[in-house]
């Protein structure tokens, strides 16, 4: 069992880091696409350098620096170096438009901003008159004009060995749990992004006791490529670097299959979409051959009888249960890289269907959940505690209480003060007993395990005055292979809808097997064999649900949504504001003759 780290700031734990002695702390990709390594040292005299410019550019203690980028070496350099002067960092996504990021830049009163990419800064120059900035750092080299090179503030870093510096490591002792550490926006599924602020304390209250039931060791190695800008993603790295994994940095998520390949992980940590994404691909190249198809489905059964004992990570001892590992599970885990010993989902619910398919090719998923406000973590499964379907046991640390209307209430050291310059929007967040509102319903079983059912505000309620939770729904839509997507609609209205979009990528294949010739996409889903598809999906999950809360109609779309389009989160969660004002019309005609249609 993993000891408790006894981390009191963030920057304990950069010395931790520091005093490693690990040649291979830290991996990334050349021009070329090799994996180079980065040391313990190098990250300590980096740090250090990156650290001593921030002072010179009068950067102070509680001064909020922009960071703008994708995964990268550079990302972890910038965010140890501000923390170390006690500054703030301010993790912004490098997906956001420039109107979008010079409004968070400005309400975050950043002066300092440090971007990936030429186009990062391209983007954020020309909106630079509507923020505070006086300085930009860019990670790509040559810098343009009006930055500052990455490459020349850190000359003759590495070159410093094993030197230590006593001042610079006076100053980042000398930030303390209280101070604040870093200021998140949130993404904002259904409002306006907020700021929030967390403390040093209140990042390693939740890094000390998080991974506790993991035995993470100097063995393990981790692709980091969930974006960083999330709190999930850097929380999970602060905790690998912590144990001494080695993190290899993924800028792409397209490259992240050739990553597994070169890197072979240890340890896969993703968003269930991710998970989602890799079921549907080996169930569509299974589709590609008869044979192959008939040896997936029967591997399905014979682990399907066996999932418990994988979910207790326990190797199953039936010679058929091996036989299917060798033709059919084997393949699966080579998707991984071959060598992933923990898995770790977490992000937004993982739908119990998903982690029965996994269990059922001997992959064991731990679902975690958290939030932004609370450091993150709030509750997870582990090779100690788990329960299947559940979000996990709550941390030691953090007590939990359900509302009367069955919202989640959390307290503990990792949840956060407050919204930035946000006072009402602070003050709405929490109950009179100081209980933070998570915004999730759930509920707990007997012996302590949380359930998270769906987010509160998002919450459907028919005009007859049901109460329907979309999240449990799409998911069992999206364990089709053809569904990539799918989001309910219907709030106020007699009866709830669903809008699909496709896996397009399973659906084109399904339309050559069987003659559908479309001249593009809209076309495609428009074709009555289409339809009566996706209707018999529709037509099976409604078998599964209670009357009010069935689909009565649907809609196949002709667009695949992304975080790139605007539909979803980094997190890959739906942005149900924007999917409702982009189908308006679509969903208007849904319910154009609701008035005389059949209701629940």
């Amino acid at each position: 069992m993993t000891q408790n780290l006894s981390l009191s700031t963030i920057n304990d734990l950069f010395s931790r880091v520091a005093a490693a002695s690990n040649p291979r702390a830290i991996l990334w990709q050349d021009e070329f696409g090799l994996w180079q390594p980065i040391s313990s040292d190098q990250i300590y005299q980096r740090v250090r350098a990156l650290a001593q410019a921030f002072l010179s550019w009068g950067a102070q203690k509680g001064d909020r620096i922009a960071l703008i980028a994708e995964n990268r070496w550079e990302w972890a350099i910038t965010d140890f170096a501000a923390l170390a002067i006690g500054a703030v960092d301010v993790p912004i996504y490098p997906t956001l438009t420039g109107e979008q990021i010079a409004a968070l830049v400005a309400d975050a009163g950043c002066r300092i901003a440090v971007v990936s990419t030429r186009q990062q800064f391209d983007k954020l120059n020309a909106v630079r008159s509507l923020t505070q900035l006086r300085r930009i750092l860019i990670m790509d080299s040559p810098a343009p004009e009006g930055a500052t090179a990455f490459r020349d503030v850190l000359a003759g870093a590495d070159e410093r060995g094993t030197e230590r510096d006593p001042v610079f490591d006076a100053l980042a002792h000398s930030v303390e749990p209280k101070d604040l550490a870093t200021l998140i926006y949130t993404s904002g599924t259904t409002g306006e992004p907020k700021g929030v602020t967390l403390t040093h304390h209140n990042i390693a209250s939740n890094q000390n006791i998080a991974a506790v039931d993991f035995d993470f060791n100097p063995t393990d190695a981790l692709i980091s490529f969930l974006p960083l800008s999330h709190v999930t993603a850097r929380a999970l790295d602060y905790v690998m670097f912590s144990y001494g994994v080695q993190v290899a940095y993924c800028s792409k998520f397209d490259k992240l299959p050739e990553a597994m390949r070169e890197v072979r992980p240890t340890v896969f940590v993703g968003v269930p979409r991710v998970f989602e994404k890799i079921r549907q691909e080996v169930e569509r190249r299974a589709g590609l051959s008869p044979i192959k198809k008939r040896m997936l489905a029967w591997a399905l059964r014979v682990g399907a009888r066996h999932r418990d004992t994988v979910y207790d990570g326990l190797r199953p001892s039936s010679q058929r249960w091996k036989l299917a590992s060798k033709l059919a599970y084997s393949k699966v885990r080579e998707a991984f890289g071959g060598r992933v010993r923990i898995f770790v989902c977490g992000g937004a619910p993982l739908g119990i269907d998903t982690a029965q398919w996994f269990a059922s090719v001997g992959i064991a998923l731990w679902e975690g959940y958290g939030l932004t406000e609370t450091s993150p973590v709030i509750a997870l499964n582990t090779p100690i505690s788990h329960r299947m379907g559940a979000a996990g046991l709550p941390l030691a640390n953090v007590e939990l209480k359900l509302a009367s209307d069955g919202e989640l209430l959390v307290r503990g050291p990792s949840v956060f003060a407050g919204y930035w310059q946000k006072p009402s929007a602070t003050a709405e967040s929490f109950d009179q007993e100081g209980w933070f509102r998570t915004g999730d319903i759930g509920h707990m079983d007997q012996d302590g395990f949380l359930y998270i059912t769906d987010r509160k505000k998002e919450l459907l309620k028919t005009s007859g005055g049901k109460l329907v939770a979309p999240q449990p729904i799409e998911n069992k839509l999206k364990n089709s292979i053809l569904v990539a997507q799918a989001a309910l609609v219907g709030d106020r209205h007699k009866f709830i809808s669903v809008l699909v979009s496709p896996n397009f990528a399973a659906l084109e294949q399904w339309a050559s097997h069987h003659g559908v010739d479309a001249k593009d996409r809209a076309e495609l889903v428009a074709d009555s064999r289409v339809i009566a598809l996706y209707a018999e999906i529709v037509r099976e999950v409604n078998g599964t649900l209670a009357n009010f809360e069935s689909l009565k109609r649907f809609r196949v779309v002709a667009d695949e949504w992304t975080q790139d389009s605007g539909e979803l989160t980094p997190s890959m969660k739906l942005k149900r504001r924007v999917i409702t004002a982009r189908y308006a019309d679509l969903i208007g005609a849904l319910y154009a003759d609701e008035a005389t249609a059949r209701g629940e």
